[in-house]
């Protein structure tokens, strides 16, 4: 299928903006959703505010740094006119392969907070209210005394990149990503004793190591939580989702205090990207509305 076939293919989504009875959540599309198609140079980064908008009639947008050309001014003014002439709202940044934000060497750290700054002055121009980024570390920290040593590098890390965000009126989110970055514990012990004001947490709803309890696990995060990543793998006969129980995962999201975007991430194998995000669009729909 051509790129332009492939933009223009209608997938049965609905194309109206979503009328949630909750106006606490509205729904965004992580751009890993794509990241094969958009590897394939079957769509860029530049056509992805419009698939969004027109095939699946989603608002946010959340893109991946990893899926974008270079960067440019020119590069950049270019997307935030696909964005405005859309309708849609640039949500956040995810930034990988900046750096660790919590290495133990000084030198090291400070030089991933600086890495982050040109993509929160991007999120900036985009209007985006957030970046999200990883609690990476050189360290295994595995007693009390090292995760406290941990915390004490990650707190010069992210202090530096989130004193610059502030400045541009952006969070610094951190997602439970693999490694120390997925332990809930060790993510919201950290929100907790940084006092960061713009520092939260970005819940995923997959990204959890094998044996590990991911409804208690995001349960633990939402007080802390300025985005949630609604992810998922494969859906079934009437939306089911055999790999993770998401009205479970909802409910745990309803039920705390959080408002604001709910960002479907599909990393499924079986269905096409296509079909995934417009399937978990309608289970978004029906839960929501």
């Amino acid at each position: 299928m051509t790129r332009r076939k492939l933009i223009a293919a209608g997938l049965g989504a609905a194309a109206a903006t979503l009328q949630a009875a909750d106006p606490r959540f509205k729904v965004s599309l992580a751009q890993w959703s794509l990241h094969r198609a958009i590897q394939s140079r079957l769509l860029s980064n530049l056509d992805f505010p419009r698939v969004a908008r027109e095939q699946f009639g989603i608002e946010g947008l959340e893109f991946v740094n990893q899926l974008w050309a270079a960067p440019t001014r020119d590069y950049v003014r270019t997307l935030k006119k696909n964005i405005a002439s859309t309708g849609a709202q640039a949500v956040l940044i995810m930034i990988d392969g900046e750096g660790e934000l919590a290495h133990s060497q000084r030198i090291e750290r400070l030089k991933a907070a600086e890495n982050h700054f040109r993509w929160c002055d991007i999120a900036a121009e985009l209007g985006c209210h957030a970046i999200r980024v990883n609690m990476d570390t050189d360290a295994k920290p595995r007693t009390p005394a090292e995760i406290d040593s941990l915390y004490g590098y990650a707190q010069e890390g992210f202090g530096r990149l989130c004193e610059f965000a502030a400045g541009r009126k952006l969070d610094i989110l951190i997602e439970n990503h693999g490694g120390i970055s997925g332990n809930a514990d060790v993510l919201t012990g950290f929100a907790r004793k940084a006092r960061l004001p713009n520092l939260g947490l970005l819940p995923d709803f997959g990204n959890f190591d094998k044996g590990v309890d991911k409804y208690e696990s995001i349960r633990k995060m939402m007080p802390y939580a300025r985005a949630v990543s609604f992810k998922c793998f494969e859906f079934g006969p009437n939306l089911a989702h055999p790999a993770i129980d998401l009205d479970r995962m909802m409910k745990l999201v309803a039920d705390s205090k959080y408002s604001g975007w709910i960002g479907i991430e599909f990393e499924g194998e079986k269905q096409s990207e296509f079909e995934g995000i417009a399937a978990a669009k309608r289970y978004l729909d029906k839960w929501i509305r």
